[in-house]
């Protein structure tokens, strides 16, 4: 993890509340996310780590509280409006279309180009996924698993976000897999992006990320 200091925070998040029917899930859940850092949320099943990244990108159908990304207030807006703000979400389930190709599938979550950030292109993301590059024309339900999760992280960077949500991406897949995720979060970090991830393999978190913060039954805790 790094002590580098960073600059005025992209998303700042404060006072967040968020119910599943009347389960309270996060109590008071507040940080920060700064231009070039990637983020960890640590923690067991059911603490809400995904939780808070659903109510980040209005997913929730009731939460409370603060959530400010890029100047503006988004506590509450529809997630394709946060999208088209340059926020990205790549969920645990791996949802990809399945009866799309490669290629298809990236021109699915194509937007324009933001100034000051990459441009990504399907050439592009075939250099940071080489496994993507030797299958462009293959089927989503020929895919692995772990292709798949590729694939669904490839698809978010067509969208070219300032802001990358990561859903527990290491999570059920080979360890092979979960090398070249790792390779690919420093990489966005590199180019300026802002990663924040869900993730419970420690050792995944203490390689790639700066902060980790600790949710403990929908408390945040001190690392």
């Amino acid at each position: 993890m790094s002590s580098t200091p960073f600059a005025r925070p992209l998303l700042e998040v404060s006072g967040l509340n968020a119910w599943y029917g009347d389960a309270h899930i996060l109590y008071d859940v507040g940080f920060s996310v700064a231009p070039g850092e990637v983020v960890a949320l640590t923690g067991r099943n059911g603490a809400g780590k995904s939780t808070t990244l659903k109510s980040i990108m209005g997913l929730m159908a009731r939460m409370r509280g603060t959530v400010r990304f890029d100047g503006h207030d988004i506590a509450g807006m529809a997630p394709h409006h946060i999208a088209r703000l340059g926020m990205g979400y790549v969920p645990e389930e791996r949802r990809i279309f399945s009866d799309l190709t490669v290629l298809e599938n990236l021109e699915t979550g194509r937007q324009p180009a933001r100034g000051g950030m990459p441009a990504w292109t399907p050439e592009r993301l075939f250099e940071l996924f080489p496994n993507l590059g030797a299958m462009p024309n293959r089927r989503g339900q020929h895919m692995s698993g772990g292709e798949q999760q590729m694939l669904t992280v490839a698809r978010t960077l067509m969208g070219n976000p300032r802001l990358v949500l990561l859903d527990e991406p290491s999570e059920g897949v080979a360890p092979i897999i979960v090398e070249q995720m790792a390779g690919v979060v420093a990489s966005l970090k590199q180019q300026g992006l802002a990663v924040l991830l869900s993730e419970q393999n420690e050792q995944f978190v203490k390689r790639v990320s700066d902060r980790a913060l600790v949710l403990e039954q929908g408390h945040l805790r001190d690392a």
